[in-house]
């Protein structure tokens, strides 16, 4: 039997990126540093610092996205957004009041944390160690405020610190503490993204109590960092981008390499009864699509191929997800040849469109507000079957399959609406408008989807925007959103290398590929007769025509 403990003693412990999840998944008796002796308990402590993020953003955020729903790690996850700002009124009152009384006596740190625990605003716990814990850890927070701002704990900011420390203890920590067992795990925290003066000083507050912390920024930016008298495990991604919303599931889209792909090839076509479908056999079949992310070499090599023998082609329940491409190439390659080649390669592909004139759409003035509240469900969503079976749909002459997977289509744009807002705009008028203009395809792009036989060849869309015949409209980047819902290849050329599609939609919905050179007012380069005339016998020999 040991004798009461009535310190508990956290140490951090040192972590590699190798070893860090290994540890961060043991009980604390498993980790190095744990003991128990003379009344006092130590543990290691998981505290680890990961800034930027990898190239391969869809990977990180789905780790993100596992790391807090794996069942047994009971990792909460803590962000600006997802923090509980609710207090109670009668808690806000006793932080006025003890910010008052130091006010006019000039209270010590011991004695302040004794007026928060006489006004029950630090929590309670039924494990004397770590009763004694969340006194001793509000005294370091303190302490560390003190020694930081100007006029320590009277500096005006103290109140606002006071206050989130407080909630967020009763809203995020109260709830994890009643599993807690310094002989066994403390709580486990997950911070991710922005942070102000509060946050920091909560995060503290949370180390010090013995919690395991891991804090994720993609831009970069430490929250921890000068607060901790330790270093600490931190490791640094390739690069620092603008951190985007916590993942609320895993994403869909792949990032591929050359093996990748060969090797996922490979796989499809040793399946039993991969490659037998007959022509327009999946016609009735709703497509979706799934966004390849390649390198610029694995762009020209991806869209020749036929969807089936894609990464991530699948057939299932009624459902074909198609692998597509939505890619953007800035500028020009110094071999100029090269360039024209690989453009002329694509464009004279089969089921190619070859847009050179912009902009591809007329924007349509209608309301449509009437329409699209009429069109959702209960749950809040566009309903298919209600939008086919209405008045305005333009699309009834087409096969009912097709018309299921356009419907289909319309949903997912309006469900996760990708297209930058105006300002003043909100989210609803964005809907609006991307349920408005998906109602009016022109009909070159109609004939295009209609010659999707969803296993085979990939229908494409090819855009050369030299800026000298006219600009990309946001009813263009809505027409291209929609046909990557779909699944049709994209590929925009812009020799200028200015924005363009950048300006309608966040750039994580298709990739881009810079070349060497930047070229102003350049032609668009008809393919020689000859070669024209060589590729399409190739092809009417390969169909037999």
């Amino acid at each position: 039997m040991h004798p009461p403990l009535n310190h508990l003693n956290p140490r951090p412990l040192a972590l590699s990126y190798e070893n860090w999840f290994g540890m961060l998944q043991k009980i604390l008796p498993e980790r190095p540093n744990f003991s128990i002796g003379n009344g006092t308990i130590q543990i290691g402590q998981v505290v680890g610092i990961f800034l930027g993020i990898p190239f391969d953003t869809d990977e990180y955020y789905n780790q993100l996205f596992e790391y807090v729903h794996t069942p047994d790690l009971n990792l909460h996850l803590l962000s600006d957004d997802s923090l509980d700002k609710s207090i109670n009124n009668a808690h806000f009152q006793s932080i006025q009041k003890v910010i008052n009384i130091n006010q006019e006596q000039k209270l010590s740190i011991n004695r302040f944390t004794a007026f928060l625990e006489g006004e029950q605003l630090l929590l309670k716990s039924k494990d004397p160690v770590i009763h004694r814990k969340l006194r001793e850890a509000m005294i370091s927070t303190l302490e560390l405020f003190d020694s930081l701002e100007r006029e320590g704990i009277k500096n005006p900011d103290l109140r606002r610190v006071l206050v989130d420390i407080v909630k967020w203890t009763i809203n995020h920590l109260q709830p994890a503490l009643k599993a807690a067992d310094p002989q066994r795990e403390m709580p486990r925290f997950l911070w991710y993204g922005d942070f102000k003066k509060s946050h920091q000083y909560f995060l503290f507050y949370l180390i010090q109590l013995g919690c395991d912390i891991i804090f994720f920024h993609p831009e970069g930016k430490n929250a921890l960092e000068g607060l901790l008298k330790e270093s600490v495990f931190t490791h640094q991604f390739e690069q620092n981008l603008p951190a985007e919303p916590f993942p609320t599931e895993k994403r869909t889209r792949k990032a591929t390499v050359a093996y990748r792909a060969s090797k996922e090839i490979e796989n499809i076509l040793n399946q039993e009864g991969s490659g037998l479908y007959k022509p327009w056999q999946l016609r009735d079949y709703t497509p979706s699509s799934i966004t390849l992310r390649t390198t610029y070499d694995e762009l020209f090599i991806l869209s020749k191929e036929a969807a089936m023998i894609r990464p991530d082609f699948e057939v299932r329940d009624g459902k074909v997800q198609i692998p597509s491409l939505f890619a953007k190439i800035q500028g020009v390659s110094k071999n100029r040849k090269e360039y024209w080649d690989r453009l002329h390669s694509l464009s004279q592909l089969e089921n190619t469109l070859l847009i050179r004139r912009l902009p591809m759409t007329i924007p349509s003035s209608s309301d449509f507000r009437f329409h699209y509240r009429n069109a959702l469900g209960n749950d809040g969503q566009v309903v298919p079957e209600k939008m086919m079976q209405a008045h305005y749909w333009p699309y009834s002459f087409l096969p009912a399959g097709l018309q299921k997977g356009i419907a289909a289509a319309v949903r997912k744009l309006c469900e996760k609406p990708d297209l930058k807002p105006l300002a003043m705009e909100g989210i609803e008028e964005v809907k609006v408008f991307l349920f408005t203009q998906a109602m009016f395809m022109p009909k070159n792009i109609i004939q295009l989807i209609e010659k999707f036989d969803y296993s085979q060849e990939v229908p494409k869309l090819i855009i050369f925007n030299n800026e000298t015949t006219g600009m990309l409209s946001r009813s263009d980047a809505v027409l291209l959103l929609l046909l990557n819902q779909f699944g049709i290849d994209i590929i925009l050329y812009n020799p200028t290398g200015h924005n363009d599609i950048e300006n309608y939609l966040d750039s994580i919905n298709f990739d881009i590929h810079w070349l060497d050179d930047m070229e102003f007012d350049l032609e668009y380069k008809e393919p020689s007769l000859f070669k024209k005339g060589l590729f399409h016998g190739i092809l009417k020999n390969l169909r037999g025509d």
